[in-house]
């Protein structure tokens, strides 16, 4: 199967808390009116950038009736979702990050923890 902007990213699995960001150009200003000056971005180590895919969330541990025990282990591992959304525009702490190429453009995968902000179009 050959690789184009549509599909390329489907292969890459998210894990965890963790969030795909494509980072938004130095002089990109969303239609709210949000901006970080590049000073600021210098200072301060702070990035912003689309959210682009998304973890499945912090895993939740399986509860530890005394029954499960014989019953196997069919049930499936259950998430607590994140805050961000493919969509969102985040402001996150780069030292959290981790900075990849894929495909020739530069991304990063966040934590949820390092994300400071969030701004999405439609209503919260």
């Amino acid at each position: 199967m050959k690789l184009t902007p549509d599909n390329k990213l489907k292969k890459l699995i998210v894990v965890g808390d963790r969030v795909l960001i494509k980072p938004a150009k130095q002089s990109e200003r969303t239609e709210s009116g949000l901006y970080l000056p590049p000073g600021v971005q210098e200072k301060e180590k702070i990035q912003s950038g689309y959210v682009i895919k998304v973890g499945p969330g912090y895993p939740l541990p399986l509860p530890a009736d005394e029954d499960d025990i014989w019953k196997g282990r069919d049930e499936q591992v259950k998430y607590l979702p994140l805050q961000a959304q493919e969509g969102d525009l985040a402001i996150f702490l780069q030292k959290g990050a981790i900075e990849v190429m894929y495909e020739g453009e530069k991304y990063f995968i966040v934590p949820q923890s390092s994300i400071l902000m969030l701004e999405r179009e439609e209503d919260l």
